[in-house]
């Protein structure tokens, strides 16, 4: 086995793997997290609440998590999704350990919330930093702001609500931001 320099593994390209292509946008996401220093912000900012024999760091986690509710889970358990290709993820945490930090981390919630978003922050100006010119704020001041156009599709969900009301389209559904 060939040692690895970061939290997940290298990859290569073989074409004969099964399940490529369900893991092909966590592995984007991954190597994203990886180069703009995620991985290892959010391990550092949430080291205190690290169990102290804790195989697992909590970072890691708390970064898979995010990965596999990024290509369609909707719960803790289907972290389950990423445990499944290791090949891609590497060693991931059972579901009771899973469970475990994040009991752990709501017990303090204020803390760990501020934690969690300073490692966001730190990682976001990396993004930029590293985008250069490119990046979307490279050229945004009070005089001209970065202006962001959020549009997204409305989810069709039928309501027995009281008092529902039909969308200008005639159908039933939510904005998922």
């Amino acid at each position: 086995m060939k040692k690895r320099s970061g939290r997940y593994p290298s990859l290569a390209v073989d074409g004969q793997g099964a399940s490529v292509v369900p893991n092909a946008g966590a592995v984007l996401l991954l190597r994203t997290a990886e180069t703009v220093g995620l991985d290892r912000t959010l391990s550092q900012t949430v080291e205190p609440w690290r169990r102290p024999l804790a195989r697992h760091q909590a970072g890691k986690i708390l970064l898979d998590l995010a990965v596999s509710l990024a290509v369609g889970g909707d719960c803790l358990a289907d972290i389950g999704q990423l445990r499944a290709a290791p090949e891609v993820s590497g060693p991931v945490a059972s579901d009771p350990t899973v469970s475990r930090l994040i009991a752990t981390l709501a017990a303090e919630a204020p803390a760990a919330l501020a934690a969690i978003a300073s490692a966001r922050a730190i990682a976001r100006a990396r993004a930029w930093t590293l985008a250069g010119e490119h990046a979307p704020d490279h050229d945004a001041s009070a005089a001209s702001p970065l202006v962001m156009d959020v549009d997204a599709t409305l989810v069709t969900a039928h309501s027995e609500k009281e008092s529902a009301a039909p969308t200008f389209k005639r159908g039933f559904g939510f904005h998922p931001l």
